[in-house]
């Protein structure tokens, strides 16, 4: 898992709780804390630090993935604010994230293994897609969704479903904004 994801992660919980409270979750979960934005690490270090903060705060492990997911949005919206401008609208994004994104990703970091999203549907008031990835972060995915759609200014509910095959299916609609019918 590349680097950027980690030290994200760790100024979200410096941000959100402190960076005591990231100094801990470091030392109690033996990760190793030094990571470099372009370095590589594995996946279970990151594991480690979220179940840490879930035991510090009593904040569930899906709730602090979502967030984190929520988070990574607006950070890539900062950091590579080219990809939301190519795309005028959510669906249009989230449609190019294999096809577009991921192919740009792996331009800059050839040994990304990056989750799969693949289109099953789309309409003008939805997407579904198919979520595959070896670490079973579909909580962090979920936030990314929930944060580009708030980049995007489109309410949208999230459904995860388990796809049959292996991995998820997310349904994303479009919801009418609160006090509209």
């Amino acid at each position: 898992m590349k680097g950027m994801v980690f030290t994200e992660f760790l100024e979200m919980v410096e941000a959100r709780f402190s960076p005591e409270m990231a100094d801990t979750i470091i030392e109690k979960s033996g990760a190793s804390g030094a990571y470099t934005s372009v370095g590589t690490y594995h996946h279970t270090e990151l594991v480690g630090m979220v179940l840490q903060l879930s035991e510090e705060t009593k904040a569930p492990v899906p709730t602090l993935l979502h967030a984190f997911g929520e988070h990574m949005a607006v950070r890539f919206a900062a950091l590579y604010p080219q990809f939301f401008a190519s795309q005028p609208e959510l669906f249009g994004f989230l449609a190019s994230i294999d096809g577009h994104i991921h192919v740009e990703v792996r331009k800059l970091y050839p040994d990304a293994e990056l989750p799969k999203f693949d289109v099953v549907e789309r309409d003008a008031e939805g997407i579904v897609l198919r979520y595959a990835s070896s670490r079973h972060l579909a909580d962090l995915a979920a936030g990314l969704i929930e944060g580009s759609a708030r980049h995007y200014n489109t309410p949208v509910q999230v459904e995860c479903v388990d796809a049959a095959e292996g991995g998820s299916l997310f349904k994303v609609r479009r919801i009418a904004h609160a006090g509209t019918h």
